[in-house]
């Protein structure tokens, strides 16, 4: 028995990319390499790949300056997070919680998930007695 099938990872690297467009500081983006990061360690979750961009925006009158948008391919679902926020550790916390909900339920979705448990008998299901 192999540990993919005990249901084991056997790489427990995670390649996702965490990356700045305009001008944001080295804190803001640690801090959000290690809200991804703690999303994506989770134990049961099949490797992941892709890309977290964090923009900030030049005009100063802007509500919500801060903007992310992340691009992930875990296991075999495509995952897609946008967040924006007013500020850095504010934008963190956001896409860590849109992304632990938006893979949870790529995740969880499935053909299996959604068939009933038995046809209808109208359907070749058996007859109930």
């Amino acid at each position: 028995m192999t540990a993919k099938h005990a249901g084991t990872r056997l790489s427990t690297v995670v390649a996702v990319r965490v990356r700045a467009d305009g001008v944001v500081d080295e804190e803001a983006l640690a801090y959000a390499q290690a809200k991804v990061d703690a999303v994506l360690s989770r134990p049961g979750l099949p490797p992941a790949g892709g890309e977290v961009r964090i923009t900030k925006a030049a005009a100063h009158h802007t509500a919500q300056p801060w903007s992310a948008v992340a691009e992930l391919v875990v296991g075999n679902a495509y995952v897609v997070v946008h967040a924006q926020e007013a500020t850095a550790h504010e934008l963190a916390d956001r896409l860590q919680n849109r992304l632990r909900g938006q893979m949870m339920r790529a995740l969880h979705r499935s053909d299996t998930a959604r068939r009933s448990a038995m046809p209808p008998p109208w359907r070749s299901g058996r007859a109930a007695s």
